[in-house]
C-alpha cells in the first residue's frame, strides 16, 4: 500500500503500520474494525498500528487501501463520564501557564470531549487526545516518585488517568476513585482505545 501508511512484518502473524500521528492511528484503527478484518487484535499506538494474527498480510493491505488520512469512523465509541475532584498540586501552575484560574482549567478540561487515542505505560493508562497545542502544558523537570492511584495528569496536549500508583512526571490536576483496570470485567480497561470520556467535576469523597 502506497501513501499514508509504512507497513512493517512484526512476526510471523503480526503487521505494524506506521503513521504520521496519533489521530491517523486512531482512523486507521477505526476504519479496520469496520472493515471486520480478520486479526485477532487491533491495537492503536502513538504513531502505528499493530495487527495481529494476520493470516494474509497481503490481504489486510488490500483491504485497507481505500484508508485516507481525515477518514472519520462511521459510528462513535461508547462514552464514559469519570468523576473528577479538582485539587491536584499542579492545578494552579496549568492555570497560569493557560492564563487563567483554577476553575478556569476546570471549565475548559470539564467542557473538551476526549477520546482514549491508545493505551500503554501500565495496565488501564489510556493517552487521551482532545486539548488544542495552545494547552499543551510540559512534564515535571523531575518525576514525582510516587503518583497515587486514581491521579488525573497532563502532559503536551495529553491527559492521563493514573490506574495504579508509580512514578510519574505528568501534572496533576485532580483525582478520580473509578476503576481504569480490572481484569475480572469482561474489558478490563475501562478507557479502550476510541472511547469518547467526559470529565465529570464532584465535590470530594
Amino acid at each position: 500500500m502506497s501513501g499514508p501508511v509504512r507497513w512493517l512484518s512484526y512476526g510471523a502473524t503480526a503487521v505494524l503500520a506506521e503513521v504520521a500521528g496519533p489521530d491517523q492511528a486512531q482512523s486507521l484503527a477505526a476504519y479496520a474494525r469496520q472493515a471486520g478484518l480478520t486479526a485477532l487484535e487491533i491495537v492503536p499506538g502513538a504513531t502505528t498500528v499493530l495487527f495481529d494474527g494476520v493470516a494474509d498480510a497481503g490481504a489486510l493491505q488490500r483491504a485497507l487501501d481505500g484508508w485516507r488520512p481525515g477518514v472519520v469512523a462511521d459510528h462513535e465509541g461508547p462514552l464514559v463520564e469519570v468523576p473528577v475532584v479538582f485539587d491536584g498540586p499542579d492545578l494552579a501552575p496549568v492555570a497560569e501557564r493557560w492564563d487563567t484560574d483554577e476553575a478556569g482549567v476546570v471549565e475548559r478540561l470539564t467542557g473538551t470531549e476526549l477520546v482514549s487515542a491508545f493505551c500503554g505505560f501500565a495496565p488501564g493508562f489510556a493517552y487521551l487526545a482532545g486539548l488544542p497545542a495552545e494547552l499543551a502544558v510540559p512534564r515535571l523537570a523531575t518525576p514525582r516518585p510516587r503518583v497515587p492511584a486514581g491521579s488525573v495528569a497532563m502532559a503536551d496536549t495529553w491527559c492521563g488517568i493514573y490506574p495504579s500508583a508509580s512514578p510519574g512526571g505528568w501534572r496533576l490536576v485532580g483525582r478520580t476513585d473509578a476503576a481504569l483496570w480490572d481484569p475480572d470485567r469482561t474489558d478490563p480497561a475501562l478507557l479502550a482505545p476510541g472511547t469518547r470520556v467526559r470529565l465529570r467535576p464532584v465535590s470530594g469523597w
